[in-house]
């Protein structure tokens, strides 16, 4: 199979000796910064709920992490592109330093109440800052995703990636169990102790970590925040942009779990209980990602993601059909087990057709797309859940309707929820199969071919280059 003639060679560097080594110690490095700040966060929406029983509250601060997250995407991806990675993260764990130190100041400066007044200041320049630092840590995940290029060979990426999603998943199960165990023994002094404690010793160790890399070439028309520098890239891969499309549509169904995970899983167990049923089925993020980096993802990864797509689909349909929580643990052990895969394979893909000088940029752009398309979900179904599918689904006509299929019980109708969103997921998955993008897409991953040095394509060449196939 060839590479397409309109696609051009993406220009990788080559990998130095001792690259899995180097990425191995950024690896580490990232996790404990991931930990850290997702145990800070989550830690500081479970105290603000404690103290004020506020939902309003929570969502607010939940909501705002995704939309800045979507909203700095391009902004981090445009800094990862302008400057030596290894520079990157550190700006970046330094800012987070800075801004859990700022928190610590303000913590040790007001009393509790002051800062849990959601009617004054101190609370939303706490909460705002907090936030702040762990938005502005997740640039170190695009300089990470970058540096597989960099460091690890092109045939171990996947598994490389694989690694990644362990380090995700461990963060998941950290703070789906240690932070709130944090708030209600500790408090939130001692959390944000803790985590400015671990911040500072991830900063330092990442002060002696050494990533080869020349220094990027910018040009001088290259806005700080380069859309058009990332639009340009995608376009030059012919089906790279029905990719991050299909990965965005994926997190939209995504985002109906974000919504109704948690009132699905207190209808089946006690408050208490929850978070370490949630903690034990994350489990399956490190599982799967420890899978991937040992065996891969095939010759086509971008077939291995929609199959697996298939089957969280046929997973999210089935994992409710009966009020069971035996069932329920089971399918979402067995559904964040496939997770790291499907996040693998579009960052396997990107990372051999999209030349390195551009990746961060492509990353970026992907995490705006992606990180935006969640919340909106959630936003959307949980109000129609509650107000009309469950209503409803608690009515005669409609138990009678669907009890063949879904049982009885008082979840009914959000399991009829679950059951729509993954059979959903399955049409599109199995529609993306047909399309042009998608065996555009996969001969030209087949097919491409390497360079070694990383510096030939830069966001001007790739301008020029578009404009020419136009």
């Amino acid at each position: 199979m060839t590479q397409p003639s309109s696609t051009p060679a993406a220009s990788h560097p080559a990998p130095p000796p001792n690259g899995m080594r180097t990425f191995l110690g950024v690896l580490v490095n990232t996790a404990i910064a991931n930990v850290t700040t997702s145990y800070l966060w989550f830690g500081l929406t479970f105290w603000v709920y404690i103290e004020t029983r506020s939902v309003l509250a929570t969502g607010i601060i939940g909501g705002a992490y995704m939309l800045m997250i979507a909203l700095f995407g391009m902004v981090f991806g445009s800094i990862v592109d302008r400057h030596r990675k290894h520079v990157a993260m550190i700006f970046a764990s330094g800012t987070t330093l800075v801004a859990f130190a700022i928190a610590g100041v303000l913590y040790l400066l007001f009393p509790e109440s002051a800062l849990l007044d959601l009617g004054g200041p101190w609370f939303w320049l706490f909460a705002g800052i907090i936030l702040f630092g762990g938005v502005i840590e997740n640039m170190r995940n695009i300089a990470l995703s970058t540096t597989v290029t960099l460091l690890v060979p092109v045939e171990r990426h996947a598994n490389a990636n694989g690694l990644v999603g362990t380090v995700q998943g461990l963060a998941f199960m950290v703070t789906s169990v240690f932070s709130g165990l944090s708030i209600g023994i500790l408090g939130m002094g001692w959390t944000l102790l803790l985590a400015i404690v671990f911040t500072t010793l991830a900063f330092i160790h990442l002060l002696f970590l050494r990533i080869p890399e020349a220094k990027p070439e910018v040009a001088e028309s290259q806005p700080i925040i380069d859309v058009r520098g990332a639009l340009s890239a995608i376009r030059l891969v012919p089906g790279l942009f029905a990719l991050i499309i299909f990965s965005t549509f994926n997190n939209l169904i995504g985002g109906v779990y974000m919504a109704l995970m948690d009132p699905y899983g207190l209808e089946l167990f006690p408050v208490e209980l929850w978070g370490v049923v949630f903690a034990v089925a994350s489990t399956g993020f490190i599982i799967g990602g420890l899978f991937i980096a040992k065996f891969g993802l095939g010759k086509n990864p971008i077939r291995t993601m929609l199959i697996l797509v298939i089957v969280m689909g046929a997973l999210g349909a089935l994992f409710t059909i009966r009020e069971s929580w035996l069932l329920y643990a089971a399918g979402i052990w067995l559904y964040m087990t496939i997770i790291p895969a499907v996040e693998a394979s579009e960052q396997t893909v990107i990372q051999k057709v999209v030349p390195f000088a551009t990746q961060g940029r492509v990353f970026g752009f992907a995490a705006a797309f992606e990180a935006g398309a969640a919340p909106i979900t959630a936003f959307l179904i949980a109000p129609i859940a509650e107000f009309v599918i469950i209503p409803y689904m608690n009515e005669q006509g409609g138990e009678q309707t669907w009890a063949w299929l879904l049982g009885e019980g008082e979840a009914r109708g959000i399991a009829f929820v679950f059951l729509v969103a993954g059979l959903v997921m399955i049409v599109f998955a199995l529609l993306a199969f047909l399309t042009r993008s998608y065996r555009t897409l996969s001969a030209t991953f087949q097919g491409q071919t390497e360079s070694v040095m990383p510096d030939e394509v830069d966001g001007a060449d790739l301008d020029a280059e578009s404009s020419a196939t136009r």
